[in-house]
């Protein structure tokens, strides 16, 4: 707390300092007449909107704000988006600013203006994913991975060159992460989207959790003094089939905003699986097919009220109820030294699995006098479910097929239950020498997990306590943060950013009487530097520390079973890992950008895989157990090679140096890593769209882990109907059934394990999307205030 309070007192006289302020003004309108509703913003150095207004009836607007300099963007929905950078050193009038209408004949092809599929700013890369057609009737998960340098796999959302990534919406942290968190954004439609803002190094009034950076979802609002309903539909064909409705109403009338949105989906997916374990006694290998029952239901609610043109209250609800069920039939056969079969397991297993969370945010955003300083506070509350139920039988069999016994019958059961309650203010104060923004935040969580299993050999249900547990978890966090950018001149731009975090937590296993504390003060920098060469070519340099935190399940020492011979156990004595982040890119004209990036991380922690001969059993567990590097460079492109072709590509370049620092009696093997991402939008006509996609990842190995290639080819078509009322649009996701994990090989005690795992993700989409309301007033999307977040969960 003394440094704390010594951060304060140093930095306190910077905001005493005198500012002044001056008048912009000016006129919007068209080659015939003025333009009322227009969207006027104006954004700092760093592209950070501090102010704006809209225009009035006669298309004048005003805004006060301090001497600087400037980018002013003026946008209105049918017209070509407006941009100038100014200088604002006195009272100053633009005069009359004229919009271009957007739609341009081209022979035959009608192309409309839109916004970039990728706008680069100083310290995000924001993807529109409206522009990709196989985005239609899909959710927010595949949204996110077709974003360019995003990779979803393994059930983890990875910038390219970073690593694990944390998801927020409309600035607020999702306190998920893992399969939870797929299962959350699956239940979000992906036309409900804006914008996907990718921050792979975020400043420091985010929180310092997540090694691999931030991914902001920001969702669309409704239209000024208008309502306006979406309903999408769709159907999905794998080996079986899915239904998903979703519905999505905005109402924006005056000072009132409204919306709503209800999500339902349910069907069945394919999952195959193989684990093949090589013993000195012989193989092991295992084959499961689960039949997964999708059960889905989420909603949304979100209320926003204008006291003032300066002051905005609001509230938020999500609520999101899953129930997946998995029937699984497992068949592990043992070979001899000379590979030869001498007898197998069958296992049959059903999981009933049920999840939900509930969220709640209260906001109020003010601006302070006339200078765009603007105070937002939040109050946030988050609480998440889980229930797992798994019964098994394994039953042993000769090679001939001979059934000699039951190898082991049970039941698991483990229940978890998460609270957190958040409080968050924030402060952007703009000063004349430097724009600064400062804040502080206090979160408090709660676990409580139980593991329960019953021994069902003899048909009658025994409690063995030596599998049964109950672990609570408490982690409470403060933080303060400061943030300050100057810009030095036209070509010269920096910001340098502090956040101090306190953390205790405390871990308590009844069973064992064990507790675990650790409370650490750690302290995060940020750094951002660009400079502008000319009007083609600019180049920055940024740096900043992150922490990831292990999520509240992975502390429970207890195991889960996956299967009756594969089972998952926590670790109490897990520590955080740090990275530390450095970039250095350059931009052509905004549409080739090259980044060389390198993160240093200590404390790693991750998945061992170690295996039982005896009893052929997988044991999954985690350690702190490396240290090291990960390095690369990356290419993004954008081009439109035609008029009617429009091209998003990325190319990366990556590699490891990994090391171990606890003996688990395994080699580190670390190699160069090549990804590569293509995203093709074919214009056929005013309302036809072809959508190519391909993505290919190479073989790589990274410390512990030898993973197979992955690849997938996409082919979509849009039809736009009655004047955009209705869409239809056909999918044909990962044609070649490539993009599944294969050959993840690790070895561990001399014992080699390969895994493959295929979801399903080769199917046909048929999705029908419908829209209608009132469509008098322009739409006029505004990005919502940059909140944040609840804690994790898994």
């Amino acid at each position: 707390m003394k440094k704390v309070n010594l951060l304060i007192f140093l930095l306190l006289p910077l905001f005493c300092l005198s500012q002044s302020t001056v008048k912009l003004k000016g006129k919007i309108a068209s080659e015939t007449t003025s333009l009322e509703w227009a969207d006027i913003s104006i954004s700092n150095s760093e592209g950070k909107i501090i102010g704006g207004t809209t225009s009035t009836q006669d298309g004048t607007f005003e805004i006060n704000i301090i001497k600087g300099s400037y980018k002013i963007e003026v946008s209105l929905l049918g017209f070509k988006e407006y941009k100038k950078d100014v200088t604002i050193e006195k009272d100053t009038d633009l005069s009359t600013i004229t919009l271009i209408e957007n739609a341009t004949n081209l022979g035959e092809v009608v192309i409309q203006s839109r916004k970039n599929t990728i706008e680069q700013k100083i310290d995000r890369l924001v993807y529109n994913p409206e522009n990709n057609a196989n985005t239609v009737g899909g959710d927010a998960l595949s949204a996110i991975n077709t974003a360019p340098g995003v990779v979803v796999k393994n059930n983890a959302i990875n910038i390219l060159g970073k690593g694990t990534s944390r998801v927020m919406i409309d600035g607020r942290m999702v306190e998920l992460t893992g399969e939870e968190l797929n299962i959350f954004l699956k239940s979000i439609s992906a036309s409900d989207i804006k914008n996907i803002e990718i921050i792979s190094n975020p400043s420091s009034k985010f929180e310092a959790e997540g090694d691999g950076g931030l991914i902001n979802i920001v969702m669309k609002k409704g239209a000024r003094n208008s309502w306006k309903n979406t309903t999408t539909a769709s159907y999905d064909q794998n080996k079986y089939g899915i239904y998903a409705l979703r519905n999505n109403f905005f109402y924006n009338k005056n000072k009132f905003r409204f919306s709503a949105s209800i999500n339902g989906k349910t069907g069945y997916r394919n999952i195959t699986e193989s684990l093949d374990m090589y013993f000195i006694e012989g193989p092991s290998k295992m084959k499961a097919i689960t039949k997964l029952n999708e059960q889905n239901l989420s909603g949304k609610l979100a209320l926003d009220y204008d006291f003032s043109e300066k002051t905005t209250i609001g509230f938020q609800f999500l609520k999101d109820k899953s129930n997946p069920d998995f029937d699984s039939d497992i068949r592990i056969d043992k070979y001899n030294a000379q590979n030869d079969l001498e007898s197998y397991i069958i296992n049959e297993s059903f999981l009933d699995r049920k999840t939900g969370n509930e969220t709640y945010n209260l906001h109020l955003i003010t601006k302070l006098g006339s200078l765009n300083r603007k105070l937002s506070f939040d109050v946030d509350y988050f609480n998440y479910d889980s229930k797992f139920d798994r019964d098994f039988i394994a039953k042993n069999y000769s090679s001939d097929g001979t059934f000699v016994d039951v190898n082991q019958s049970g039941r698991n059961i483990s229940n978890q239950g998460i609270d957190n309650v958040s409080f968050k203010a924030d402060m952007e104060h703009p000063l004349e020498a430097l724009n600064l923004s400062y804040g502080a935040k206090a979160s408090f969580t709660t676990s409580n997990s139980d593991v329960v299993f019953f021994n069902t050999i003899t048909g009658t249900p025994v409690l063995d306590t030596n599998q049964t547990n109950q672990f609570k978890y408490n982690e409470n966090n403060q933080a303060v943060y400061i943030s300050a950018d100057k810009k030095i001149n036209e070509k010269w731009n920096f910001q340098l950013g502090l956040r101090l975090e306190n953390t205790q937590t405390n871990g308590f296993s009844e069973t064992l009487n064990q507790e675990t504390i650790n409370n650490y003060l750690k302290l995060f920098p940020t750094f951002y530097s660009s400079y502008q060469k000319n009007e083609n070519n600019s180049f920055s340099l940024n740096y900043g520390r992150r922490i990831r935190r292990p999520s509240f399940s992975l502390l429970n020492p207890f195991r889960i079973y996956i299967s009756s011979n594969s089972y998952s156990e926590g670790n109490p004595f897990l520590k955080p890992s740090f990275s530390d982040n450095f970039e250095f890119a350059h931009s052509y004209k905004k549409i080739l950008k090259t980044s060389v990036f390198l993160n240093s991380i200590t404390d790693g922690y991750g998945v061992i895989f170690t295996a039982n001969p005896e009893t052929l059993t997988q044991i999954v567990s985690r350690e702190n157990y490396f240290k090291g590097i990960n390095y690369g460079i990356g290419e993004t492109y954008s081009a439109n090679f035609a008029d009617w072709w429009q091209s998003e590509n990325s190319l990366y370049f990556s590699g490891s140096d990994i090391k171990f620092i606890k003996d688990i009696n395994a080699t580190p093997e670390n190699s160069l890593q090549v990804d590569f991402s293509t995203n093709n939008t074919f214009s056929l006509g005013k309302a036809t769209k072809l959508q190519v996609d391909f993505n290919y990842t190479s073989p790589y190995k990274s410390g512990l882990y030898d993973t197979g290639y992955t690849s997938s080819l996409n082919i979509g078509f849009k039809q736009d109907l009655f004047n955009k009322a209705m869409q239809i649009s056909v999918l044909v996701n990962d044609i070649f059934n490539t993009s599944y994990l294969k050959n993840d090989v690790s070895i561990v005690n001399g014992v080699k394990q390969v895994y493959n795992q295929n979801e399903s993700n080769r199917f046909a989409r048929l999705s029908v999307v419908y829209n209608f309301g009132n469509k008098k007033i322009n739409v006029n999307e505004r990005a919502f205030g940059n909140q944040d977040e609840k804690k994790r969960a898994n």
